[in-house]
């Protein structure tokens, strides 16, 4: 007897379906964006901190005024005034034409995804080996499942990723006729651990990826979101051969306007343009041209401040909250920057079976086995802090605890089953490093 399916389209996908499932986050999303539920799972930005009137009056003109452009098709690489307006924000943080950046090298966006999509269209053939630190995005998990690549993790410790276990996943999968084809980092307050790449590990890691001949795809979202001083300067600031920078205004403008951009190898630029093409066509001229005017007409330096106030204050929250309520035995990140916090669970609590009470609890988190392509990760969690009010985070953060507490004083009843997938902070299984 043959078994039954829903989908009637089944024998029809494409190999590549085959391993398509929906993101721990997604699936969360339609109970989070309850009222009742305090969400610390998604990773939003506090679009109210913006001078919503202002950037209201400036899109509303971009259609009356402008839009014999704006709503026009355009060009696949993006307009050269918004390339060109992309480039002073990456001087800020040290990539400048003296490291060769250029807007002659900049492709325009759909979001940081579609350039993570773009480049493994470009690089990943199916059976392939992408490098990522463990833990690292759930979105880029899914480009790469898509890709039909696969991701093997190199643990991180609260330096971000070791340099030692980079040179031995490479010469590990070298001896296995494995074929690598870049590293995939997030190295300036990561999502989802909040960690960041020390300044001496950063030279390390390249150097360590110049000698095998690997490319770094260098995704920094987060990188202007730094609550403590400034971040070290990115990968891309300092080798500009072999080295792909991603990064979107999701996180800095406006996630809706879904804008963002690949910083890339000059021979590479006009094959990313023609795969762009054939996905999309041409991004956006209205996104672009509100991008672009945004960063022109207003003072998006001193937004940038204003962000980096509030998200300090409710990271402060955050933290504080924790170190009041969690159980004994928990332990979490403390990010200088970005919008997240990484939480190892107490021995014997898994973050994924605990999720149905912590929802009854109204409260949402993201468990840790989204972070990991192999299903690790099973006792640690993701805060996000970037969208609930000091108070709401309070409130979520001693709800979770109440859960956490109740499945301890349970396991104090029936045993403790420790988990086959957890992962301890450092990405590796315990003992291992810790991210505390």
């Amino acid at each position: 007897m043959t078994g039954t399916t829903l989908d009637d389209y089944t024998d029809r996908y494409a190999r590549r379906v085959r391993g398509m499932t929906a993101s721990e986050i997604r699936a969360l999303f339609a109970v989070a964006s309850r009222p009742e539920v305090v969400s610390l799972a998604g990773g939003a930005p506090y679009i109210a901190a913006l001078p919503l009137d202002a950037v209201g009056e400036m899109l509303g003109k971009l259609g009356s005024e402008h839009g014999v452009t704006t709503l026009q098709y355009g060009i696949g690489q993006g307009t050269l005034e918004l390339r060109e307006r992309i480039c002073e924000v990456m001087a800020l943080s040290g990539i400048d034409a003296s490291c060769g950046a250029s807007p002659d090298d900049v492709v325009v966006t759909v979001g940081g995804q579609q350039a993570l999509d773009l480049v493994s269209r470009l690089f990943l053939d199916p059976g392939d080996v992408v490098l990522a630190e463990g833990p690292t995005y759930v979105g880029a998990l899914g480009v790469f499942q898509a890709a039909q690549a696969q991701v093997v993790h190199v643990p991180m410790d609260d330096e971000g990723l070791v340099p030692e276990a980079l040179e031995v996943a490479i010469a590990d999968l070298a001896r296995a006729g494995r074929r690598v084809k870049f590293l995939y980092t997030i190295p300036t307050y990561q999502n989802p651990t909040g960690v960041t790449l020390s300044e001496e590990r950063r030279e390390r890691v390249l150097d360590i990826c110049e000698r095998a001949g690997l490319l770094v795809v260098e995704d920094d979202p987060y990188g202007q979101l730094g609550f403590e001083g400034e971040a070290p300067a990115p990968l891309r600031a300092r080798r500009r051969d072999g080295v792909f920078y991603l990064s979107t205004f999701s996180k800095t403008f406006a996630p809706g306007l879904r804008v963002g951009w690949i910083l890339a190898p000059h021979a590479v630029r006009d094959k990313l343009v023609i795969a762009s093409e054939a996905q999309i066509l041409c991004p956006s001229g209205y996104a672009q041209a509100a991008v672009a005017t945004y960063l022109s007409t207003m003072p998006w330096r001193e937004q940038l401040k204003v962000y980096r106030e509030v998200y300090r204050e409710r990271r402060d929250a955050m933290l504080s909250a924790l170190e009041d309520l969690m159980p004994e035995g928990t332990t979490w990140t403390n990010p200088a920057g970005g919008l997240f916090v990484w939480t190892n669970l107490p021995d014997g609590l898994d973050a994924k079976a605990m999720m149905p009470r912590a929802i009854a609890a109204r409260v949402a988190y993201v468990p840790g086995t989204g972070f990991y392509a192999d299903g690790s990760g099973t006792g640690n969690m993701r805060l996000n802090f970037s969208f609930p009010p000091p108070e709401r985070i309070r409130e979520g953060v001693r709800r979770l605890a109440g859960v956490m507490e109740q499945d301890i004083a349970m396991r104090k009843v029936f045993g403790t089953v420790t988990p086959a997938g957890r992962r301890r902070q450092g990405g590796a299984d315990a003992p291992g490093p810790d991210l505390a």
